[in-house]
């Protein structure tokens, strides 16, 4: 069974897959946007953009650091960078650059980290990006998106264009349930409610969303009621949403495929204890790196499943 499954969604394509196909697409209606690779644009999918626009596309080879500066520079000469690479890689290898030549100077540079998350399966934990929402959010200024499937990505990396600011754009290799088939309504700093329920709240981004379905799917069986919110920008994060499901549903667990300390449950945290405070419950990554393996394993071994989520739900509500 995939995930999604159990909700009744079938399976689309990749996040990063999306956000390739759509950044070629607007290419032309975009013509100040330029694409800096560090020499994987075929698994991040700017090669696509490449081939329709050569003179507007550069590959600095595997040297993150300075294709970030590179792409600082452009930004500072009136261009859109569009800057790519595996979520680690770019995050991890090149904080620095994006600290002091993109945050700290308020430019307009797009980060697209892919092949985010353990769900790269069999690349190994020195290609899985778990902290890499945590460092963009602690950058100053700088506006994070994870979304949760193709149509939801398209309009994300819109947002991202049309958006004036340093950006972070985290997305995945596999192949994830279309959630949005009717279409989605997005905007930075708005989260999306996918169902409603009164019994708490299931709050998720990213390949996590479509787990978090499967888990409503299964606690209504149980006759338990909850509320799903895509909460696909994680900074700015929408205190609105989060306040009004906290007030309503009396308890809220965040999923999210992300380490433990300083992603979406943190941020969640903080605002509900500044807002309403109620029980929480965190499904996640926890404080480990994990290992080489399938994308199903790995998940249940790290507690990334519809039932993980289900316990949580339980152990905060009681029931």
């Amino acid at each position: 069974m995939f995930i999604g499954e159990a909700s009744g969604l079938k399976v689309g394509k990749a996040t990063r897959d999306a956000f390739g196909e759509t950044l070629k697409d607007l290419g032309a209606s975009y013509p100040d946007i330029v694409v800096v690779d560090g020499d994987v644009g075929n698994s991040t999918r700017t090669e696509a953009f490449a081939k329709a626009f050569p003179d507007r596309s550069f590959n600095v080879g595997i040297a993150e650091s300075n294709m970030v500066s590179i792409a600082g520079g452009l930004a500072a000469s009136g261009k859109t960078p569009v800057v790519a690479s595996f979520a680690c890689f770019l995050l991890c290898n090149a904080y620095d650059q994006i600290r002091m030549s993109v945050a700290f100077p308020e430019l307009n540079v797009k980060l697209v980290g892919s092949h985010a998350g353990i769900s790269i399966g069999a690349d190994g934990p020195s290609q899985m990006a778990i902290e890499d929402v945590a460092l963009a959010c602690s950058l100053p200024g700088v506006t994070v998106i994870v979304p949760a499937d193709a149509t939801s990505t398209i309009k994300a990396t819109q947002a991202m264009l049309e958006h004036d600011g340093p950006t972070y754009l985290r997305l995945g290799r596999p192949k994830v349930a279309d959630i949005y088939l009717d279409g989605c309504d997005f905007e930075i700093g708005k989260s999306i409610q996918l169902r409603d329920g009164d019994d708490a709240t299931i709050i998720a981004n990213g390949l996590l969303v479509a787990v978090a379905l499967d888990a409503a799917h299964e606690l209504s069986s149980r006759g338990i009621s909850v509320r799903v919110l895509d909460m696909h920008t994680a900074k700015p994060i929408d205190e609105e949403a989060i306040a009004k499901a906290a007030r309503e549903t009396g308890a809220i667990i965040v999923a999210e495929e992300h380490s433990a300390n300083g992603g979406l449950g943190s941020i969640i945290a903080t605002s509900v204890t500044r807002t309403v405070p109620v029980p929480m419950a965190y499904v996640n990554t926890g404080d480990c790196y994990a290992e080489s393996g399938d994308l199903d394993g790995l998940f249940e071994k790290y507690g990334l499943t519809a039932n993980a989520i289900v316990e949580a739900v339980r152990s905060v509500i009681q029931r």
